[in-house]
């Protein structure tokens, strides 16, 4: 049979004894559609906070989550930290004064108890109804996942916000959401106020305390008093699989961020689909282990938010660090003894080229598992040649429109598969996905090493963009494949690539940025005719935004930098710089020919 299927997709001769000596099950069809080569997973017909609880009941003495949250920096080592490489030499003089600390933690008992309490408190306090929204605006705190699951218990909408967001980002989220409370920090909570009078709203807001000095704000709920203790209030009952109960934002290909409505079964198959299949580096917790994650990736972001369930699942103790630094992250690795880093590629180059990380702060990781942007296998070869081969560095493949996860390079795989890094792995199990020509409007399927548009098929595929009925039409197909927007290809034996990005969104250090949003915040400048907004190379970050501007010759490009700064979040800033132009290149249409734009300025930098 194996042999049969080969032949019949034209594999030749030399390609079928490769694959027969590693051992892979082929996973390409005769249709050109490619699978896991895995078993399908069965996923339970149960809401996430049902499916949840199990795993929080088995795990319920071991630590969940715990606060790093403080640390000494050395006034001379201070702006030594930094993630560009021509700094890295300078490391050795770093004077590390002092550990950071723990305190604050939860077991997964207790976020399971105070979950319950919290859900009931929203709907007897706050007389919210099923399926309403509720906005977090938080940094990664420990009360990150007691608030997130509560809503959940609530039978409520979950809508996380960037702390990093400036008051109008924020209320632009608000207002398209439609939410109908917020709980946030008591240092953010300034930030909050501004952006309702911003949205002319005035709903609940429930603050955390993350200092013990800290006063409660005016108007404002203390969330110990929604959290603590017990509440008289019947049992809620949750609603269907189907139903929506989270809902991050995303530009998609292209445009304004957009409200991603993701199902309970949307989530329980992206955290079954990573956790457990064909993959040897996460193990259960017990007497003898626990895996341990320091948590850098913000939790508001789908990434994030799938560190939160997969720890679950595993019983895995999260680090929270609330405010990054690369002194933190680093004093955070030597004092662990992590055991599994979730990061994005800007952070794989800094354990890679900076002296300060020693190869000993990493002995006791078994995986590194990089996501939000590719990378190169030369600095895939470069961090192993530092850190060994012990360590399995893995990349994933996915979208918040596809609830995080769509592929996936798996250690066992690795082994056999050295001249593949680089790839994005195969398609998780349940997962189909297909490279097609993003002119064809049939999107037939193209063969293998031939470049075009990534789709995806799969119970992690989200149900639909918030009230954009237009955009989830262009989005995910009749035959619900879901359109990436990104450009790449498989080889013979069923390993994706990313070659390049078909949609115009911006990746900063794994962040999405979309250029018509700041299109617009520029054209808002007074004097601004015309704008356009490319992402362009950075060493660190991947892309940053370059804008390009028609204005009279009046035009004070660092006043219209200091207005871009105010009013959004500091990736999303113009680091890339300003350019005045006489016009903007645009089709007939009106559209912005963005990637004429950017193909000129890679010429002009090349000469």
């Amino acid at each position: 049979m194996f042999v049969l299927r080969c032949v019949k997709k034209k594999l030749s001769t030399p390609n079928l004894k490769k694959l027969c000596r590693r051992n892979l099950v082929n996973n390409i069809s005769s249709e050109y559609v490619v699978n896991s080569g895995q078993s399908d997973l069965i996923v339970p017909n149960v809401t996430l906070p049902e499916f949840l609880t199990q795993y929080q009941n088995k795990f319920e003495n071991f630590i969940a989550i715990v606060l790093i949250y403080r640390i000494q920096i050395s006034i001379n080592s201070f702006f030594l930290f930094s993630l560009r490489p021509y700094y890295k030499y300078n490391f050795k003089h770093i004077i590390f004064q002092e550990c950071a600390e723990t305190k604050k933690k939860y077991t997964f008992g207790q976020l399971r108890d105070k979950s319950t309490t919290l859900g009931k408190s929203l709907r007897k306090r706050l007389k919210l109804k099923d399926g309403d929204v509720v906005a977090i605006i938080l940094r990664n705190i420990p009360e990150f996942p007691i608030i997130n699951l509560g809503i959940m218990k609530a039978n409520l909408i979950v809508s996380p916000v960037s702390s990093a967001f400036t008051s109008e980002e924020i209320s632009r989220q608000i207002q398209d959401s439609g939410a109908k409370a917020i709980i946030t920090e008591v240092v953010i909570h300034p930030n909050i106020r501004k952006a309702l009078r911003i949205a002319r709203r005035k709903i609940p807001v429930l603050v955390v305390k993350t200092e013990r000095d800290q006063s409660i704000p005016e108007s404002t709920i203390n969330i110990e008093e929604f959290i603590d203790g017990k509440v008289d209030y019947p049992e809620i009952i949750l609603g269907q699989p189907d139903d929506v109960v989270l809902m991050p934002y995303s530009s998609g290909t292209t445009g304004l961020p957009k409200g991603v409505e993701l199902t309970h079964k949307n989530i329980i198959s992206s955290a079954l689909q990573t956790c457990f299949c064909d993959n040897d580096f996460q193990k259960e917790a017990s007497g003898t282990h626990q895996e341990i994650l320091p948590t850098i990736l913000p939790y508001y972001h789908i990434f994030g938010q799938a560190i939160i369930y997969g720890s679950s699942l595993v019983g895995g103790k999260m680090i929270a660090m609330r405010n990054f630094s690369p002194e933190l992250f680093i004093t955070t690795l030597k004092d662990n003894k992590s055991t599994i880093l979730y990061i994005v590629p800007p952070l794989v180059l800094m354990l890679t080229y900076h002296e300060a990380v020693k190869k000993e702060y990493l002995e006791c990781v078994s995986a590194i598992l990089s996501g939000g942007a590719p990378f190169s296998a030369s600095d895939e070869r470069a961090f192993i040649d530092k850190f060994g081969n012990k360590i399995h560095f893995l990349q994933g493949y996915g979208m918040t429109e596809s609830a995080c996860s769509a592929s996936y390079l798996y250690p066992s795989i690795m082994e056999k598969m050295e001249s593949y890094r680089g790839s994005i792995g195969r398609p998780l199990p349940n997962t189909l996905m297909k490279v097609v020509n993003p002119e064809d409007p049939n999107l037939t399927a193209l063969g293998p090493n031939t470049i075009g548009e990534l789709l995806i098929k799969g119970p992690q595929v989200m149900k639909s963009y918030h009230n954009l009925p237009e955009e989830t039409k262009n989005t995910i197909t009749e035959n619900n494949w879901l359109r990436s927007g990104d450009l790449g290809y498989y080889n013979e034996d069923g390993f994706f690539f990313i070659a390049d990005r078909l949609k115009e969104l911006i990746k900063v250090k794994g962040n999405q940025v979309a250029p018509a949003e700041l299109e617009a915040v520029i054209r808002s400048y007074p004097g601004i005719a015309d704008a356009a907004v490319i992402g362009i190379p950075h060493r660190t970050s991947g892309e940053v935004p370059r804008a390009y501007v028609v204005a009279g010759e009046e035009l004070n490009v660092e006043k219209l930098n200091e207005f871009v700064n105010e009013k959004v979040a500091r990736y999303k800033q113009l680091k890339g710089g300003i350019a005045v132009v006489d016009s903007i290149p645009k089709n007939a249409s009106g559209k912005i020919l963005r990637k004429e734009i950017k193909e000129a300025y890679l010429k002009e930098i090349a000469k």
